[in-house]
């Protein structure tokens, strides 16, 4: 579907997922704006404008996900770049936000990245920011200008509606881990279906051991359920100690498809039948295995951007 939006608004995109803005602009009845982001040979990142902005509503896509630093800088410099231009207003559409993982004091003298780059995007001159599912909703509040935070278990949800229909009855959605146990309850409840919770502890960032399993999945098929993937070890390990608990199917889904380091290897080798991502981390082709199946939020992000655009709630999409 393309919507009929008015001409003050542009939307641009860097480099870090351009199929995506592509598609959005698509959506929009738009064409991405005409913008240049590259770099200099010593590694700085240039950016141009090609168009006037002055008086625009615009909007910059850009996840910052791998390598985060490198498109976090692309996206603060063409923030910059829009302000000193004279655009009206500017909305940085994150549909990952990196340093998210970094919300709080873990230990002793650990800084809150997360916060930091919520300061950055602010200082940089973006007046409001667009993202999907933050690793912790509290990150919302790190900011001193409106977020809003779409959610992307409607499109999970539907995609396992549509693929198994009254089959659902013999699935049961599984927390990997405690903190993801609203996350899942949520999910569980739209598809209709009863939840377990995997207990785990994990002795160091990146590892994790299994624990015990809270729940019956014995004869069942099984849909992990997690906001994001980064090495897989959380979510293979899980998906291997439910078959061994007698599940007879594990599907995983996941919003951010972060999959770094040994992440494909585990996936492939592990007692997961399907992945299901959305892609608000662009996937290179050699991370396209026949395991993964994607989703497309292009939809979500154009109906959000034409109501900020048009003044109208966006409540009702984040639902």
């Amino acid at each position: 579907m393309i919507y009929s939006i008015g001409s003050n608004i542009k939307v641009f995109a860097c480099n870090s997922n351009r199929a995506l803005a592509q598609s959005i602009a698509e959506k929009l009845g738009l064409t991405l704006g005409d913008a240049e982001v590259e770099k200099f040979s010593d590694g700085e990142i240039s950016v141009k404008i090609n168009e006037t902005i002055r008086g625009a509503d615009v909007f910059i896509i850009q996840s910052t996900s791998y390598p985060v630093n490198d498109n976090l800088m692309e996206l603060l410099i063409m923030i910059d770049a829009m302000k000193r231009a004279s655009a009206g207003r500017i909305t940085a559409v994150i549909p990952y936000y990196g340093y998210a993982r970094q919300d709080r004091k873990a230990r002793a003298r650990d800084p809150i990245s997360a916060k930091l780059v919520a300061n950055i995007l602010t200082s940089a001159g973006a007046n409001r920011v667009l993202t999907m599912d933050l690793h912790c909703a509290q990150i919302q509040g790190f900011f001193d200008i409106p977020v809003d935070n779409l959610v992307g278990s409607p499109l999970l949800t539907g995609f396992y509606e549509r693929k198994y229909g009254d089959e659902l009855q013999n699935f049961v959605a599984v927390s990997p881990d405690l903190g993801s146990v609203t996350r899942t309850r949520t999910f569980a409840e739209r598809l209709n279906i009863p939840i377990a919770i995997i207990d785990k502890r994990r002795p160091k960032a990146n590892v994790s051991e299994i624990m015990n399993i809270i729940g019956d999945v014995k004869g069942k098929k099984v849909i992990l359920v997690d906001d994001m993937i980064d090495t897989a070890g959380t979510i293979t390990n899980a998906a291997n100690a439910l078959k061994e608990r007698g599940a007879i199917e594990v599907d995983a889904c996941c919003t951010h498809a972060v999959l770094s380091g040994p992440a494909i290897k585990r996936i492939e080798e592990s007692a997961i039948t399907e992945l299901l991502v959305l892609d608000t981390i662009a996937l290179p082709e050699e991370k396209r295995i026949r395991k993964i199946t994607i989703e497309s939020v292009d939809t979500l992000f154009a109906n959000a951007i034409k109501s900020i655009h048009e003044g109208i709630s966006i409540s009702r999409l984040f639902d």
